[in-house]
């Protein structure tokens, strides 16, 4: 898989281009320090080398590497994931923008066992004229209430006409009120407990080969064949600055000295592309050095679901033109 399109406007640029690697022996450079106890985000005391490999990604090929969400002064803020600038916001085009997203949060121990799985979704308005502020949202209530019973939790925004939405599925703002302008305002909130909900497990076991050398051999899954994951990245803490001597791998990574981080990529995992292995030799013997493992996707493929079935206006029931944006993000997702 040498082509890098799916990652945040590469267009056609090439794997070696971006600067993935494939296995290939590391030079030589001298001895290092194996920093034991690593602290995630990189080993080292200043923000610039915990900054250092995601930054100089962004920058050198001006895109944001990562799509996945991540909780400010998080582990992907240290590293710099966030660090490319976005492209301004284009204009919007429609009376109404409705938000569909889900995040995950999901604690897995070393053996790929999921320990907790916990969803949030949220439907968010933003009226961008005083047309859309009249939305009258339709869903597919009945579909939802048959499909998500057991550990799913909704509930609708405190201002929203909750009678109507209950007997009918739609939601429009209590009492004729419109939406305010250019502002998002979160109408239904719904959530998900349950190990079954987690898209992809990761088993990281390093063994130390009791010569200065360990050996990590790293797996994934794919646990939810209805999912498909893109720009998916899985970030290793390493314990040390020396390179990684890759001896198998599916997918691409990219080594950064200066955090002591490797980032093993891949464009898409599906049900097609479900599982792919990583193994590699590195200098140390503190196998705890490489753990949290944190994991970055996106993702259009939703659990609940919720799907926008029409949009008309609350006072003259005319349709009111609309675009629709849908997201599926980790808000923290790792191997602890």
């Amino acid at each position: 898989d040498g082509g890098m399109g799916g990652m945040g406007g590469m267009g056609s640029s090439s794997g070696a281009s971006f600067g993935f690697d494939k296995p290939k022996e590391p030079v030589d450079e001298g001895p290092r320090v194996v920093a034991k106890g690593m602290k995630l985000g990189g080993i080292g005391g200043s923000a610039k080398k915990k900054n250092n490999l995601m930054a100089a990604m962004a920058m050198e090929d001006n895109f944001s590497l990562l799509g996945g969400g991540s909780k400010k002064g998080g582990a992907a803020a240290g590293l710099g994931l966030g660090a490319a600038v976005a492209a301004p916001a284009a204009a919007p085009s429609t009376p109404l923008t409705l938000n569909l997203e889900e995040k995950y949060t999901v604690n897995m121990n070393r053996e790929g066992g999921i320990e907790s799985c916990d969803l949030k979704g949220t439907l968010t308005l933003v009226a961008n004229t005083d047309a859309g502020s009249m939305a009258s949202v339709a869903i597919n209530k009945s579909v939802i209430a048959a499909k998500c019973t057991s550990n799913w939790n909704f509930a609708t925004h405190p201002k929203v006409d909750k009678p109507t939405y209950e007997k009918q599925g739609l939601i429009k703002l209590k009492g004729g009120k419109g939406l305010p302008l250019n502002r998002p305002v979160g109408v239904l909130r719904w959530s998900y407990s349950g190990e079954d909900a987690a898209p992809i497990s990761i088993n990281c076991w390093p063994e130390d080969e009791g010569t200065g050398s360990i050996n990590v051999n790293v797996e994934f899954e794919l646990t939810r064949s209805d999912m498909t994951l893109t720009d998916v990245n899985i970030l290793l803490p390493l314990g040390t600055t020396d390179p990684p001597a890759v001896e198998e791998i599916d997918g691409q990574y990219k080594h950064d000295p200066n955090s002591g981080m490797m980032c093993w990529h891949h464009d898409v995992i599906d049900a097609s592309n479900s599982t792919g292995s990583l193994e590699f030799s590195i200098a140390g013997s503190d196998v705890d050095a490489f753990f949290p493992v944190q994991v970055m996707f996106k993702s259009q493929s939703f659990m609940c679901p919720i799907d926008i079935s029409g949009v008309t206006s609350a006072a003259n029931g005319g349709p009111i033109p609309n675009s629709i944006n849908r997201s599926v993000v980790p808000e923290s997702y790792q191997v602890a």
